[in-house]
């Protein structure tokens, strides 16, 4: 039997685990996904090998020390210096990057996406700026303070803490922070918040199975919004092809692994 993982810190809430192992269940797949809390990004692949795992999944936060854990990177990763997805390829850890085009699954109902603001600096927010800019849209990023934007200025985006923030008109805002995921904060301070939510057609968080304080402003003032859901579906059918070196055709995953969204 293989065996998979996702690391992370906090890792309990994922789905990951009922997501893949519902794909391998009903693909008569014999593998097994379970979770490993990892507190220090630094043990990654030590812990990686000792627990023989032929792939796994790398949440916050870990991406950036999974890209630096990594013997070979492939593909979209190695624009973004970010990895969420790890393959053992003959004693190799390979690493890739899913993140980015699920999400563009995630927002395709989106119409006349042209001017984004992307709320933290972390690795999910390397990977989606990357992937915009990619497709020529207009990237913004805010993050509390200003040490870690020096790559998205790199990159081509207009950047902002909060201390030197200008409001703008914006077709999508995207929080990439974990704010929510396990207290009931706001990725910025509550004034910041509302005039962007104010200014903006579509909202969007990267956290999934709540709610979140910033999603539920957004649902109050009416602005249709996603949670991370549809991302998780989209960058895990591209992860367990990944696993299975693409033995099994991307629709039979997405319609494997959908049906765990009900359970």
């Amino acid at each position: 039997m293989k065996l998979f993982a996702i690391f992370g810190d906090p890792v309990a809430h994922s789905r990951s685990p009922l997501m893949h192992n519902c794909v391998f269940k009903n693909a008569a797949i014999n593998a097994c996904y379970t979770r490993v809390h990892l507190q220090d990004g630094t043990k990654l692949k030590e812990t990686f090998f000792a627990l023989g795992l032929s792939g796994a999944n790398i949440t916050v936060p870990h991406k950036e020390a999974a890209f630096a854990a990594c013997d070979e990177i492939r593909g979209f990763a190695n624009k973004v210096g970010v990895v969420n997805t790890i393959i053992n390829e003959n004693g190799k850890l390979i690493g890739y990057n899913t993140d980015a085009d699920g999400f563009m699954f995630s927002i395709a109902a989106f119409d006349n996406i042209k001017d984004i603001l992307i709320i933290g600096a972390g690795g999910t927010a390397k990977a989606l700026a990357a992937r915009f800019l990619q497709d020529g849209l207009k990237v913004s990023v805010l993050n509390r303070s200003a040490a870690r934007l020096l790559y998205f200025k790199e990159l081509g985006c207009v950047t902002y803490d909060w201390k030197n923030f200008e409001l703008q008109n914006y077709d999508l805002v995207v929080n990439t922070t974990s704010a929510g995921l396990k207290d009931e904060e706001l990725p910025a301070p509550l004034e910041m918040i509302e005039q962007i939510l104010e200014n903006t057609r579509y909202v969007a968080d990267a956290i999934y199975g709540k709610l979140t304080p910033f999603l539920q402003m957004a649902q109050a003032k009416n602005i249709i919004y996603k949670d991370g859901a549809d991302m998780l579906l989209g960058q895990g059918v591209l992860a367990n092809a990944l696993f299975l070196n693409n033995t099994l055709a991307k629709d039979t995953i997405k319609r494997h692994m959908q049906k765990s969204f009900k359970l």
